[in-house]
């Protein structure tokens, strides 16, 4: 309240009311905030965030000195409480949008979608608006949705005037245009990429489901789609079965960099190896545990001494061991030490005495 206006008693009477009902305005927006956040939490949608206001009653006076007679009363100003979601990509201003209208009332006559503005300068201000009520409160409030790229641009657009009204010389306007534009470009082609990747991701699993493994290189997300088959379950099963163990689930996908580091490229590269070396990594395993009391052994033991008994195999030596080993726990002198028990170890097993 520092600031004097000179308001009429009908401007007057709206502020007053405003004042009555500020703590139910606060109460509102913790309720709104807790159930937009739950809401795109349970459909598994990341938003750069979820920002709230009351206006306050410095601003709210300010906007009723320079146009108090359009409002009959408190009721008919719609963003004394506003929420405003922040996207990371432009396809889901869309999905929050169908999310806001599940939870409130739009009012639709009242809601402005900004994306269908087409002037050059425009970026930035492509918000979705939407005018909405709930149950047991009088008052409406306002839900702006737009991405992060716009929204970065909006406070940058605001701090250098190009928006404010004051007069800047053509050329600034120009550049800020061409900045414009191509962030707006930057937007589409974010969605774009991540379209096209979740097409890539898709085609991937139907290929690892329907088994044509050779016509998948090994990355990130093949490598996962593969993991979810169990490809080394019955190697982890047969080993346990030495000592009746347990076996205890750990991430396998580090196995990803070491699989690349020996020359594998494709997911059928994976399968041919499992089928090729699993008595080797068998015989390995047996000279491990075979003779001790472990009644646990780590899901990784499969896929470790099938690397083991492929690096032996194709003449990799200590320095292939080693190597695995540092990809796998990060460089160690240990890992050397390992590595030259092992090749001590496995150097007389059936499997390294017979052709390749």
């Amino acid at each position: 309240m520092s600031n004097k206006r000179y308001l009429d008693p009908h401007c007057e009477a709206i502020l007053q009311e405003y004042q009555d009902n500020l703590p139910r305005f606060r109460e509102i927006e913790l309720d709104i905030k807790k159930k937009l956040n739950k809401t795109l939490s349970e459909a598994g949608l990341v938003v750069a965030a979820v920002e709230s206001r009351v206006k306050s009653y410095d601003s709210l006076a300010g906007k009723l000195e320079l146009k108090g007679q359009k409002y009959n009363s408190l009721l008919d100003i719609t963003d004394i409480l506003g929420v405003r979601i922040i996207t990371f990509y432009l396809d889901d201003v869309d999905i929050v949008a169908s999310a806001i209208e599940r939870l409130f009332t739009v009012d639709w006559e009242n809601s402005v979608d900004k994306r269908k503005i087409h002037e050059i300068d425009s970026f930035g201000y492509l918000s979705l608006h939407y005018i909405c009520s709930v149950p047991g409160f009088p008052y409406r409030f306002e839900i702006q949705m737009r991405t992060l790229l716009q929204h970065a641009w909006a406070n940058m657009d605001h701090d250098t005037g190009y928006k404010s009204g004051v007069e800047i010389p053509k050329r600034y306007l120009r550049d800020m245009s061409r900045l414009a534009g191509m962030l707006e470009l930057i937007d589409d082609e974010f969605s774009k990429i991540r379209n096209e990747l979740a097409d890539y991701r898709r085609k991937v699993q139907a290929l690892v489901r329907s088994g044509n493994l050779d016509e998948v290189n090994i990355d990130g997300d093949s490598f996962r789609s593969y993991l979810e088959l169990g490809p080394f379950n019955q190697l982890n099963k047969r080993i346990a079965a030495m000592n009746q163990a347990e076996i205890q689930e750990v991430p396998l996908m580090p196995y990803l960099s070491v699989f690349k580091s020996i020359g594998l490229t494709t997911l059928g590269d994976i399968a041919s190896l499992i089928k090729k070396y699993s008595d080797g990594a068998y015989q390995i395993a047996c000279y491990q545990i075979g003779l001790t009391d472990l009644d646990i052994v780590s899901s990784s033991i499969g896929p470790q001494d099938l690397c083991i008994a492929y690096i032996l195999k194709n003449g990799g030596g200590k320095a292939g061991i080693k190597h695995m080993f540092d990809l796998l726990n990060g460089e160690s002198d240990s890992n050397e030490m390992i590595a030259e028990m092992l090749m001590e170890q496995s150097k007389d097993l059936p499997f390294m005495n017979t052709g390749k």
